[in-house]
């Protein structure tokens, strides 16, 4: 068995008895022992040093992966095509994302006969959300260094993306600095590879340190709402990916997700596109044969502007809250929620429960009352997980498409044998 094989079935183990053992230590009773010593301590401490540990990686890693890519592209013209396909394709499939959830919560109508009263588990405290406006606005970084500082990805994004065309543009006269990011993005992906030997005890811990808390009582009563969003991210996630994938590409969609499993459990284990990243970059490049120059790009976009799996949250959240309520929505206030929610995702940092916020301007737009988060939230975790794969999944399929239609993907490393 390759080195590969056997991290991605480690991975795979791990996510499975995380699950198993955060349900049974949810029904032991509480105790120092099971509190302090195990939840709090072991699994906390390896949990968050894996996290910490990839989101070390984030903003070096897309500054230096953006530069590197945008330099070795040389034509201006081809980034400025590539970034068109790229926003193009987020933005529908997060308007499609969204009609799927809409359509799909009026058929199961999950919102009625509920008594809101029997399902709040904690207050809703939503931070403001900012206008999009500005968000366009300040994709320009007033300091470059404070916006790194900050993990502000999309002002990172448009400063590396500035210093790449920059280095493109002189050629010969900057080989040397471009030269040192190329040796500056082979040492990111090798501290990555690093990162990774540790990700099955990360995932094993950070799996069963949210179930061994939420449990599932709290699943109850919200059961019918949890499988509309489930199902909904399925149908979305592999077949209007899959579909995609196929007509564009002609690619297996099959092998694409089995080659991509890595990136999607450590998705669904940290519930963060951005902390996920780096795993995201190396495993398209490793396992699916992106080059470098798209995935750089393609990817830390994705993990800023695409919300798939957060628009279907929205959606049927949308709809369930207005259903509890007894307010009934209209087709132009449909609309609205397709329109805000897909622009919403725009510049929208991929965090955990950052949906939250999201979802609070979807329900302003319509006039629905914010309180109805609080409903929700009590299960939010746990249906962050499943959301955020299907966000970086969306991110990886965008990634392949536009890398196969501009001659940068590696069948062979597509089709070879890593599970």
């Amino acid at each position: 068995m390759s080195k590969k094989n056997n991290l991605t079935n480690k991975i795979l183990l791990g996510l499975a008895l995380g699950l198993i053992t955060g349900i049974l230590l949810y029904n032991v009773p509480s105790s120092t022992i099971k509190d302090e010593v195990i939840i709090k301590g072991v699994l906390y401490i390896v949990g968050q040093v894996f996290l910490r540990s990839i989101m070390m990686l984030v903003v070096p890693l897309v500054f230096i992966s953006i530069v590197n890519g945008a330099s070795n592209m040389g034509d201006v013209k081809k980034i400025g095509r590539i970034g068109a396909k790229t926003i193009t394709f987020y933005l529908v499939t997060t308007a499609l994302a969204i009609s799927i959830a809409i359509g799909l919560a009026y058929v199961v109508n999950p919102g009625l006969g509920l008594d809101s009263a029997s399902i709040v588990q904690k207050e809703a405290t939503i931070k403001e959300s900012v206008p999009l406006a500005e968000v366009l606005v300040d994709m320009i970084p007033r300091n470059p260094i404070n916006a790194m500082a900050q993990g502000n990805m999309l002002q990172i994004i448009a400063f590396a993306l500035f210093i790449g065309v920059g280095l493109s543009s002189l050629g010969e006269k900057a080989k040397t600095i471009s030269s040192i990011f190329e040796q500056l993005n082979e040492l990111m992906m090798k501290l990555v590879s690093y990162v990774m030997e540790i990700a099955p005890y990360g995932v094993f811990c950070l799996i069963a340190t949210t179930f061994a808390t939420e449990g599932y009582a709290v699943m109850l009563p919200l059961l019918k709402y949890m499988l509309t969003v489930i199902i909904a991210l399925i149908i979305h996630g592999v077949f209007v990916y899959g579909s995609l994938l196929k007509i564009l590409t002609g690619l297996s969609p099959m092998r694409f997700f089995k080659q991509f499993f890595p990136a999607i459990s450590v998705a669904f284990s940290t519930a963060s596109s951005s902390a996920t990243l780096p795993i995201t970059i190396e495993t398209v490049e490793e396992n699916i044969g992106v080059s470098n120059n798209i995935a750089a790009f393609t990817l830390p976009l994705g993990a800023t502007i695409n919300m798939d799996g957060t628009a279907i949250m929205q959606g049927v959240a949308t709809i369930f809250i207005s259903q509890v309520y007894g307010i009934e929505l209209g087709f132009s206030a449909i609309i609205t929620v397709i329109t805000t929610a897909t622009l919403a995702s725009v510049g929208t940092a991929g965090v955990p429960g950052v949906g939250l916020i999201m979802l609070s301007m979807v329900l302003q737009s319509v006039g629905l009352p914010i309180e109805g988060i609080a409903l929700i939230m009590g299960i939010d975790r746990i249906l962050d997980m499943s959301r955020t794969a299907v966000n970086i999944t969306g991110d990886a399929v965008c990634t392949t498409i536009i890398a196969k239609t501009e001659g940068e993907f590696d069948e062979n490393i597509f089709n070879a044998e890593t599970i």
